[in-house]
């Protein structure tokens, strides 16, 4: 995902073909994810369609899916004729919380890179960290 303050969009998608995840969530969660950190606001206007189509050769019918999904969860609204906009943003952490944990993730990457984990060992490791905590805030 690359994020652009400067002009309109608001945000460039990327996908992982690699990464088992289908096309249409890759897109949603990149979404959710600037959204969280705060790099989109609601007024930001997303991609049309047709951009992200040319740009990913992806079928349209994914991103519409992509643009429902994030309708219906009230993150966006399409405007007819004008695109879809940013209607509403979870509460975000404050960025420079987000660029300390950043910078603590990166050096933590680097080590376990330097152990001999790849992404899928760092995925599968992150997974079960969240899914333990998870675990342990429903017994407490």
């Amino acid at each position: 995902m690359e994020l652009d303050k400067q002009g309109e969009p608001a945000i460039r998608f990327r996908l992982d073909p690699s990464s088992g995840v289908p096309t249409y969530a890759q897109l949603v969660r990149q979404v959710e994810h600037a959204l969280r950190l705060g790099y989109l606001v609601p007024g930001d206007r997303l991609p049309t369609v047709k951009d992200v189509v040319s740009a990913l050769a992806i079928n349209p019918n994914t991103v519409l899916k992509a643009y429902r999904d994030l309708e219906h969860k009230g993150l966006v609204a399409g405007r007819p004729g004008v695109g879809t906009f940013v209607a509403a943003a979870p509460d975000v952490v404050p960025l420079r919380d987000v660029r300390h944990l950043r910078r603590g993730l990166d050096r933590w990457l680097r080590d376990a890179t330097a152990a001999g984990l790849d992404d899928d060992d760092v995925r599968a490791l992150v997974d079960a960290a969240l899914h333990d905590r998870a675990r342990n805030e429903a017994v407490s």
